[in-house]
């Protein structure tokens, strides 16, 4: 599953599964552009650890939500001529009881959306010609690797808003992959529970761990997923190693879809 060459963006990449993304392609041999929105010092410890992997690093600070931002972004691996995968993986959420409609507000899911589902689209929007000269060059398609969740396919997760803005990206991805073939493939991972602080900063220590332990207690392999364990997958999906697999999305969860 060679990187070696390959020019990727990982937007969302300071902490959690995107840094562990582009840990591990920095680690294969690819130029990585780290992006993030307010953790600029985490972003900073990414690159450095994707550095000392012998990458080539540049660190971007944007918004995906905001369609100038995702422009920016892409621009930063202009230099390199090509781009040969873009993972899709900055995210956000409001923790909130799906019994709780009156807790999520017509910004909250504008919000969300923006990030989850808009900010994808504008970033391959944004990146489709690098793609496209990249695969000419290579000879094979680029890859776009959205970052989505079991929740948009069960209705699950940390709030109704999240759930739905996953769904979107989920059927952004079927379309993208039918209008953007041959020269770009468009694939989803779809995460179950992730072991990072996503939940810890959404509902505290004792939240968190709850959470964790219910999962483990119910999901068939008895795990909890750690960013690295997803990151294997991405990187699966980025590098020429799945070259013929196009609108997919693939989950990895545990099992979690598998309890009734």
């Amino acid at each position: 599953m060679s990187k070696d060459g390959l020019c990727a963006i990982v937007t969302g990449s300071a902490s959690g599964l995107g840094a562990a993304t582009a840990g591990l392609l920095a680690r294969g041999g690819a130029r990585i552009v780290v992006n993030y929105s307010n953790s600029k010092k985490e972003a900073e410890e990414t690159a450095d650890l994707c550095r000392k992997a012998g990458s080539d690093v540049v660190v971007v600070q944007g918004d995906v939500s905001r369609d100038v931002d995702c422009r920016k972004i892409v621009a930063a691996a202009a230099p390199w001529g090509r781009l040969d995968a873009l993972i899709n993986n900055a995210g956000t959420t409001k923790h909130m009881a799906h019994d709780n409609l009156d807790g999520l507000s017509a910004e909250d899911f504008q919000r969300i959306f923006g990030v989850n589902t808009i900010g994808p689209y504008q970033m391959i929007r944004a990146a489709r010609t690098l793609l496209e000269t990249a695969a000419k060059t290579s000879g094979r398609a680029s890859a776009v690797v959205n970052i989505s969740s079991v929740a948009g396919i069960s209705g699950v997760g940390s709030s109704v808003a999240y759930a739905a803005s996953k769904g979107a990206l989920n059927t952004i991805t079927y379309s993208l992959a039918r209008a953007l073939a041959p020269l770009i493939r468009v694939n989803t991972v779809c995460p179950g529970y992730i072991d990072t602080p996503w939940f810890t900063k959404g509902r505290g220590e004792a939240g968190a761990k709850q959470v964790r332990d219910t999962v483990v207690s119910k999901v068939p392999l008895k795990v909890a997923s750690s960013a690295d364990d997803i990151a294997q997958l991405v990187c699966f999906l980025a590098s020429p190693a799945s070259s013929n697999m196009t609108g997919e999305l693939v989950r990895m969860d545990a099992g979690m879809h598998l309890i009734s």
